[in-house]
This record gives C-alpha cells, structure tokens and sequence, in this order.
C-alpha cells in the first residue's frame, strides 16, 4: 500500500509564494508517474506538474513559468514550487502517483490566496 502525504499550504498573498511537498511511503523511482494536481470545487483535478520515470519534468504550459517541481532523494519527497500566486491559484493540492496500473493519492492541502 502506497502512502502520499502532502506537507505546507495554507493562505498566501497574491504575490506571494508557496512550497508544498509530498512525501512517499515507497521510493519515488519506482513510480510509473508522480505528480502534482489540483482541485477547485465543482471542477477537475488538473495535472500540474509531473516527474516521469525518466527523471524529467513536465509542465501545464498555463503555469511552466510559475511552477518548479523537484525530488529530494533523502526525504523521498516530491515538491512543488510556485511563484507570484494569484486568487485564481486557489485550490486543493494533492499529489498521486501511478504504480502497477494503480493510482494513489494523498489527502490534499489547501492552499487559499488572498489579501
């Protein structure tokens, strides 16, 4: 069983940055894919950012400029950086990851932007 384990969130001013991370029960190399979504209520959860099997990273191409993801290997975690939020980054944060045909997802942070 695959363990995800969001860390950071909570309210940001516009402008401002955050830095989430997730932190995995299994070694994050052994995952088909991992990475960061997103969930406003009523809506999908958007893939943001994600590490393939391959080490690389990958993008929205709406938020590439703003978003920077990267593993530690020590803490086995995956985390998120983002810059120059705005309300409209409001929203759930979770991470999932894919291993042997399964998804697995943490429980979410909120992030909240606002003055």
């Amino acid at each position: 069983q695959v363990q995800l384990v969001e860390s950071g969130g909570g309210l940001v001013q516009p402008g401002g940055s955050l830095r989430l991370s997730c932190a995995a029960s299994t070694t994050i190399d052994s995952f088909n894919l991992m990475g960061w979504y997103r969930q406003v209520p009523g809506k999908q959860r958007d893939l943001i950012a994600a590490r393939l099997p391959s080490g690389h990273f990958n993008y929205d191409a709406s938020l590439k400029d703003r978003i920077t993801i990267s593993r530690d290997a020590v803490q086995n975690t995956l985390d998120l950086q983002m810059i120059n939020l705005t309300p409209e980054d409001t929203a759930v944060y979770l991470c999932g990851a894919i291993l042997s045909g399964r998804t697995y997802w943490g429980q979410g942070t909120q992030v909240t932007v606002s003055s």
